[in-house]
């Protein structure tokens, strides 16, 4: 087992997950676009999307497998194929790419994703099979990448006339499939380090800890409250992260522990 180095960064980063876990337990999203940006800062992009895979896999099963009755396989397929096809794109780009381009590139891909979430931007066009593939590929896109394929799906199929509980079913299917297609190519990939799948691992109790909370939290204020408490913690997330800002906050945080 490999050793596991508790020092600022660790710290730093078990804070983001245990909030990150509190802010899915009350607004249903968010692990990605907070956990990831902080992640990337602190240890490097690729450990950032393993994290994210391992501590987010956890509780989806459970939580899914109740409501697969309820998916519409026909707007789900379609959407799972491009993701499928596009995740190991993602997962090149993340392979091949600078370490410090990747961690501008995730933070201002999750600003931006923020942005047209707290807007509530909608598609309104066409949906078709190729349309819905292309959302797929986008997500899948961004699924490799940075552990984000949520906003897309979540912006084309929250303006359909689909009930609320098929939307969410369809949501957390497509989740649970882009988290085993994660996986898989990130093994494929050689992300699964001992190093990476340990801290992970290490991390995991700390999220689940963090979504009891928010669940236990949850129906005490309304759910725009939720929203923008999640919404505040993705773009500190993000700002936090940008090199520059990560960097100085890491010496600040660390001259204050010695």
């Amino acid at each position: 087992m490999p050793d596991i180095t508790f020092d600022t960064s660790f710290y730093l980063l078990a804070t983001t997950i245990m909030l990150a876990g509190i802010a899915r337990g009350l607004s249903g999203f968010g692990t990605g676009l907070i956990v990831v940006p902080v992640a990337a800062a602190l240890y490097d992009p690729v450990m950032a999307v393993v994290i994210v895979v391992i501590i987010d896999s956890l509780p989806i099963v459970p939580l899914t497998l109740p409501v697969l009755k309820h998916v519409h396989w026909r707007e789900v397929l379609p959407v799972t194929l491009g993701l499928a096809l596009f995740i190991p794109v993602g997962i090149m780009v993340l392979k091949l790419g600078d370490p410090q381009i990747l961690r501008w590139t995730i933070s201002i891909i999750i600003l931006v994703c923020a942005v047209f979430l707290w807007k509530g931007w909608r598609y309104h066009g066409p949906r078709t099979w190729p349309v819905s593939t292309a959302v797929g590929a986008v997500s899948g896109l961004l699924g490799g990448i940075a552990s984000i394929p949520g906003p897309p799906v979540i912006m084309y199929w929250m303006a359909s006339a689909a009930p609320a509980f098929i939307i969410r079913a369809n949501l957390m299917a497509l989740f649970m499939l882009a988290e085993v297609f994660a996986f898989a190519n990130q093994w494929a990939a050689g992300f699964l380090t001992a190093e990476r799948v340990w801290l992970g691992a290490a991390m995991a109790p700390l999220y689940m800890t963090g979504l009891a909370i928010g669940w236990l939290l949850y129906g005490r204020s309304a759910d725009a409250t939720y929203r923008r408490i999640t919404f505040s913690l993705v773009v500190a997330s993000a700002l936090l992260a940008m090199p520059p800002v990560g960097q100085a906050l890491r010496s600040v945080i660390g001259a204050l522990i010695v």
